[in-house]
Order: C-alpha cells, then structure tokens, then sequence
C-alpha cells in the first residue's frame, strides 16, 4: 500500500471514531433530559455547553496546528474526548455534567480542526476527490454508534456503562492509530490571523457552515426527542439513524456529484433536500413521511462541511489549518445558536413550529453560495 493510501486509511479511522463518539452522545441526550428531569428550556441551556467550550478552544487549537503537525492535537483531542465521555455518564450533578459536556466539547473542536487539516493536506496528493469519503465515515462512524446506542438502550443498559465503553475504545483506538498518521504539514507560512477588514472569501464560507450548524447540530440535538414526543416512536433513536444513515450516503457520493454539476450546483441541491425534507416531516408528523423528510435533510446538509472545508483549504491570505479554524468559528456559533434556539421556540411554540428554522437555514444556501461563486470568479479574472 502505498504511503498516501496508508495515510488516509488511519485518517479515516479517526473520523469513524469521531462519529461513533458524537452519536453516542447525542443519542444519550434524551436520557439525560429523563435522569435530571429538564423541560425543553432547560435541556436548551445546558446544550449551550457545546458551543461555549468550542469557542474556548479555538485559540488552542488554532496555536497547536500552527506550531505542531496535526497528527500532535488529533492525539491530545482524542484523550481528552474519552475522558469526558467517561464523565458525562457519571455526572451526579448539572454541574458537573456541564464541566464534563464542556470539556466533551472543548476536545471534539480540537479534533475537527485538526483532522480536516490533515484530509485537505492530503486531498493535495491525489488527482480525484476524497474529502467528502473522510465526512462520510464520520457519518457512518455516528451510524454505528447511534445502532449501538440503539441496542443497549432495548436492553436498558445504563448509560455509565455505555459511555465508558465508548471512551476505552476511544483510547485504544487512538494509541493504535497515531503513529501512522500524516507528519510534516504544518504550514511554514500563514498562521497568524490577520483582524483588519474581513476576506470575503473566508466570510462567506464562514456564513455557509453557519447555516449548516444551525441544521445539523439542531436536527442531532432534537431529533431524537422529536420522534419521541411529535411522532410517539418509542425507540426514539431511529429518526436520528435514518437521518445519519442519508448523511453518510450523501457525504461518500458528494465527490462523484461534484464532479457531475459542480460545486454550486451541489449547494443548490442541498437547499432544495432540505426545505423539501422539513416540509414533509413537520407537515406530516408521523412515523414514514417524518423517516423520509429527515432522510433527505441529512442527504442535503452532509455536503457543506466537506465542501466548505476543502474551499477554506485554498485560501490565498491563511494556512490551511487557520483557514479552517476561522470557518469553524462561524460553524461553532452556529451551535451556539442552533439547539438552543430549538428549545426556546419549542417551549414556545412546540417542537414541530420549531422545526421550521431548519427550513429557513437550508433555503440560505441558495443567495449565500452565489455571493462566495461569484466573489471567487471576480478574484480570478
């Protein structure tokens, strides 16, 4: 096997276990909300966690993948994300479940700059597209997961025992994986961030994955209780499976549909996936149509990250690993925003008029993406 192929098949192993770590989180979200018994408002601030300790870590991660390879911080994000996954399942308080969620968050940053820089260095190598195939095993990563959480939670598994699990397969995984991971790309130039007037080119791919946070992270928050509370799915987890399920599929074909219609074209399609998705699933609350619509939301939102990332990866003014860490801010104020804002609405209005937001975001796209292609051809002519 050759060496980039070795690279990006240790590569892909850390964005599965990504995946398998956030799922299993997520799925565990209703539990807790049960165990500590928070109403929709409440399970809201405490989901305010996330993006807080995202945007905490953003000064670390965006000095370790300025001095250090990115192999270094996908090690130390790694370690610190199975500790807190162990935490989080023995949190006897808010308190303490807020430290561990925010540390949980504060690791899970880190990794996701530090992995992306690694897949769009290596994209360099090869002459087809491979970025999206690495987002699509973080997907399928959540797949297992959330079947995994699926299963123990049919047989009424505690979830200490299922988080801990998870965290010692983490370090395992880890320490086995390491060392075979891309060295040598830090970047000898472009790691300061500039604070004059903002580069267009950064700003709107910053607002593109800003939407897609609002989407993503409120549909994996919120989906599972949607299920349980909108549609009466007793085994709650199956929305969100059919959900990353689509994700998945959408993330491994993206490089073949790129290819096809290009770039702005695939931000088309995931506009219209997702405003026709949430339209199906909160205009027909039942069981199939709420499979299909949110089906076809992850199918169109998968893209934007991959896609996003891979563009922030050629910019002329930042490294690629700050490149990265400046759109990832807009994606973590998404989060910031998203989930939280789910549950107020929901408080509100209802967990179905709430879903109405995703709608909006995914409708976005569309003037969002023709100002980026449109800024991009002005600057190359």
């Amino acid at each position: 096997m050759a060496l980039k192929d070795r690279q990006r098949f240790f590569l892909s192993a850390f964005f599965f276990l990504s995946g398998v770590c956030f799922s299993s989180w997520a799925s565990r979200i209703p539990t807790i909300k049960t165990n500590f018994g928070y109403n929709d408002a409440e399970l809201g601030t405490l989901l305010l966690t996330m993006p807080v300790f995202s945007l905490i870590s953003l000064p670390f991660s965006g000095l370790l993948v300025s001095r250090f390879d990115s192999r270094v911080p996908v090690l130390f994000g790694f370690i610190l994300l199975a500790i807190s996954m162990a935490l989080i399942g023995y949190a006897p308080t808010t308190l303490a479940l807020v430290g561990a969620v925010g540390l949980f968050s504060f690791s899970l940053r880190i990794i996701n700059i530090a992995m992306n820089t690694q897949a769009v260095t290596l994209q360099r190598q090869f002459v087809r597209m491979i970025n999206g195939s690495f987002h699509g095993l973080w997907s399928t990563g959540g797949i297992v997961g959330v079947i995994f959480s699926t299963f123990l939670i049919r047989l009424d598994i505690p979830m200490t025992l299922h988080l801990l699990m998870v965290a010692v397969f983490t370090l395992i995984t880890t320490l086995v994986c390491y060392g075979f991971l891309l060295r040598g790309d830090r970047a000898p130039s472009g790691n300061k961030l500039v604070l004059h007037k903002p580069d267009p080119y950064i700003v709107y791919l910053g607002l593109l994955v800003f939407l897609a946070a609002i989407c993503e992270g409120g549909m994996i928050d919120w989906n599972g209780l949607y299920f349980r509370d909108v549609v009466g799915e007793r085994v709650f987890t199956i929305g969100y499976l059919a959900f990353m399920i689509l994700m998945a599929t959408s993330r491994f074909v993206s490089d073949r549909i790129i290819d096809r219609i290009g770039m702005q074209g695939m931000f088309m399609l995931s506009a219209f996936l997702v405003v026709t998705g949430v339209g199906i699933a909160i205009g027909f609350p039942y069981f199939w149509p709420g499979m299909i619509g949110f089906s076809m939301v992850g199918f169109g939102t998968a893209s934007i990250f991959p896609m996003t990332f891979l563009l922030a990866g050629n910019s002329k003014k930042y490294s690629t690993g700050v490149a990265i860490s400046i759109v990832a801010t807009y994606s973590i104020v998404g989060m910031f925003i998203g989930p939280p804002l789910i549950g107020y609405l929901s408080e509100a209005f209802g967990l179905r008029m709430a879903f109405i937001t995703f709608a909006f975001t995914g409708l976005m796209f569309i003037p969002i993406s023709q100002l980026f292609f449109r800024h991009q051809r002005s600057v190359s002519e």
